[in-house]
């Protein structure tokens, strides 16, 4: 019974942050266009929040909770974190597509797109459950949820992808509104690009739970997917963007991203 209720917490946990990606839509509900200065500083805010979670969440508790020697087993998920982002970006090699471009999209390249961040969210996911590893036991730190002593990893995780996915849902969303799709259905998309993250975290909550000597293993797993994609997705993205803005969008980027940084630090030490 608590393993089902236990994998039913995850998947919901999961599941909030795909939801959240729908949020990204909210403010084409009021305006036709979000700037270029505000997804700049956006896609910085979301690169702060992911770089600070990696950092001050899934690093720090593998050092702390992974036994005996569990820095060589962190440091090998943080390289297979890496592969796999590096692995979909090559099976992806053909679509490296600006959503901004997309005034004359067809229905072949909104699926592209989805695709691409459909692709990448599964990694978030498996922060999340990873972050559940230590779901119910005695003498860790935590609030009551259900009758189940839920981590502060674990909220902090899902506080902070679901932060994260907000600038995602408006990448989703500019090229959705150049082709007339509704906001409604803009946001129905934008939570599909994310449903991978409750099944990436139920996985890798279960796979934790059963080896739980690959624990730091999984926290470097999921750190290393997250940080190589704000090097390589995240902060290029925002560059481009920026482009026209004086200093090339560089000011926002740098308030976006110690935004992110300053929300999430105080509550990894909660």
């Amino acid at each position: 019974m608590d393993l089902w209720f236990n994998l039913t917490l995850v998947f919901v946990a999961g599941l909030i942050t795909a939801l959240a990606t729908g949020l990204g839509a909210i403010p084409f509900f009021l305006v036709e266009k979000i700037g270029d200065r505000w997804n700049v500083g956006l896609w910085g805010f979301a690169s702060g929040i992911m770089v600070a979670a990696s950092v001050f969440g899934l690093i720090f508790e593998g050092l702390q909770n992974g036994g005996s020697q569990p820095a060589p087993k962190l440091v090998a998920g943080l390289l297979t974190g890496v592969v796999l982002v590096v692995v979909s970006h090559r099976l992806l090699s053909d679509s490296d597509i600006d959503p901004q471009e997309y005034e004359e999209a067809d229905f072949k390249k909104l699926v592209l797109i989805l695709g691409i961040l459909t692709v990448h969210s599964f990694p978030e996911g498996i922060a999340v459950g990873v972050s559940f590893a230590e779901l119910g036991f005695e003498g860790v730190e935590g609030i009551v949820v259900a009758g189940q002593l839920v981590p502060l990893l674990a909220i902090f995780m899902t506080v902070a992808i679901s932060i994260h996915n907000v600038p995602e849902g408006i990448a989703i969303s500019i090229p959705l509104r150049s082709m007339g799709v509704n906001e409604w259905r803009m946001v129905g998309w934008a939570v599909f690009s994310s449903l991978p993250q409750p099944i990436g975290a139920v996985i890798a909550f279960a796979f934790v739970r059963v080896a739980r000597e690959f624990l730091p293993f999984g926290f470097g797993f999921a750190a290393g997917a997250m940080i190589y994609l704000v090097l390589t997705e995240f902060i290029p993205e925002a560059l481009d963007q920026g482009e026209g803005l004086p200093g090339g969008g560089r000011r926002e980027l740098i308030v976006g991203v110690a935004s992110g940084v300053a929300l999430m630090v105080p509550l990894a030490f909660i």
